[in-house]
């Protein structure tokens, strides 16, 4: 077990900075377009494949780093250099977690290549779970997968919303309902293979912030996929219902627990992202506080902002340390005993909103405009406290901890 460190070695030093290089020269002068334009930024991707930045080797080195600040420190500096266009690239790598976690080896090796494609034609990947009806409640899902066992087939019907890539996927991974009666353990994950028939993009959402991502609702409509596609295969699946069926009649409450602890560890990746996002609004807010003057001098000098500038740094640096005790508990396999994963992504989150908030008061007029940064930046950060668990259903989690209650 690697013992916790704030201290980056000189391999992670040397990551940090290629990345940060990335950021500043590739996506920092590219940010403001693709957000006018709200549209995948293809041209960015392929970018980032070409110097193998959209890789699932390169996100594979930095998940299976001991410290665990491989992952963190990777979102860090990419939404540092734009938070729309980073999700764009990062993106598919929640589809690819999902075929990894659940997938068999023949799985893994056939579908993730297919899901980023090469340097000279890039693929992106979708992962689809919310719903119109179940958002944080995932028990109210109402995607179906029934078995055609006559044809080793399964049949999905549904409509999934707020699908990062839905619609313009290669490969869609599809969270649905194979057994009612047992709620989220009752749920499959399903490869939905390129051109299959059936599946079609719903609404195309013009959102707030995060605008150079793509997020829409995807419709399956009898979509027939091969067996072959649950991931995990049918043998593991129909295991894996029997033993829910009967932890549920004398332990249910505690393999509920257990599955929140997945969640638990997918969320300080989440902080992370909103710390690269707050720290960027930081930078600016510093920067142009030191060089534009008022009365004769730069109004850092003046202590309302000096002030807020001070609470600001705090807030990053202490974001980014409950993010990476987080990652490195999750990855050194230390239970998080009170949520501790729920506590960074939502004081990460919350630190984004009020971090880029603060640097338009601090830019006054400039910072209302899009000809500064910040403005985005903060239209932005508002997603942080909505995605992978609002801020509410984290501090639930959180308080359902602390008093030794089940997480439902």
């Amino acid at each position: 077990m690697a013992e916790f460190t704030m201290e980056l070695n000189d391999e992670q030093k040397e990551v940090r900075d290629w990345l940060h290089g990335f950021a500043a020269d590739v996506i920092r002068p590219a940010a403001a377009e693709w957000d006018e334009r709200e549209e995948t930024p293809w041209p960015i991707i392929q970018e980032a494949a070409k110097v193998g930045i959209y890789s699932l080797d390169f996100y594979a080195q930095q998940y299976f780093d001991p410290t665990g600040l491989g992952i963190p420190m990777a979102m860090e500096e990419l939404f540092w250099g734009d938070a729309g266009i980073a999700l764009s690239i990062v993106g598919t790598g929640l589809a690819a977690v999902g075929v990894l976690a659940n997938g068999t080896e023949e799985q893994i090796g056939t579908w993730i290549p297919q899901m980023y494609g090469d340097v000279n034609d890039v693929k992106v990947a979708a992962f689809c779970s919310s719903e119109p009806d179940a958002g944080s409640d995932v028990a109210s899902m109402r995607t179906r997968a029934v078995y055609d066992e006559a044809k080793d087939e399964w049949v999905l019907n549904g409509t999934k919303t707020w699908a990062t890539n839905g619609g313009i996927a290669n490969v869609h991974v599809v969270v649905a309902v194979v057994d009612s009666e047992l709620g989220s353990k009752g749920h499959a994950s399903f490869i939905v293979p390129p051109n299959t028939p059936g599946l079609s993009q719903g609404q195309k959402f013009q959102k707030h912030g995060i605008r150079a991502s793509h997020t829409a609702e995807v419709v399956l409509e009898n979509v027939r996929v091969p067996g072959s596609c649950l991931l995990g295969g049918k043998e593991k699946l129909d295991e894996r219902l029997a033993r829910a069926r009967e932890r549920a009649k004398s332990g249910g409450e505690r393999v509920k627990n257990a599955a929140m602890a997945t969640f638990e560890a997918s969320r300080p990746a989440v902080g992370a992202m909103a710390v690269g996002t707050a720290r960027a609004a930081y930078e600016e807010a510093l920067e142009y506080a030191r060089t534009r003057t008022q009365f004769g001098r730069p109004i850092i000098d003046n202590q309302g902002v000096a002030f807020q500038l001070a609470d600001m740094r705090t807030s990053v640096d202490a974001a980014r340390l409950l993010v990476w005790r987080a990652s490195w508990m999750a990855v050194n396999g230390k239970q998080f005993t009170a949520a501790e994963g729920s506590m960074s992504k939502l004081f990460a989150s919350e630190t984004a909103k009020k971090v880029t908030a603060q640097a338009i008061q601090i830019l006054g007029g400039n910072g209302y405009t899009r000809e500064y940064p910040v403005e985005r930046m903060h239209r932005d950060a508002a997603i942080y406290t909505i995605f992978e668990g609002t801020s509410e259903i984290q501090r639930l989690v959180i308080a359902r901890t602390l008093a030794g209650m089940p997480i439902r």
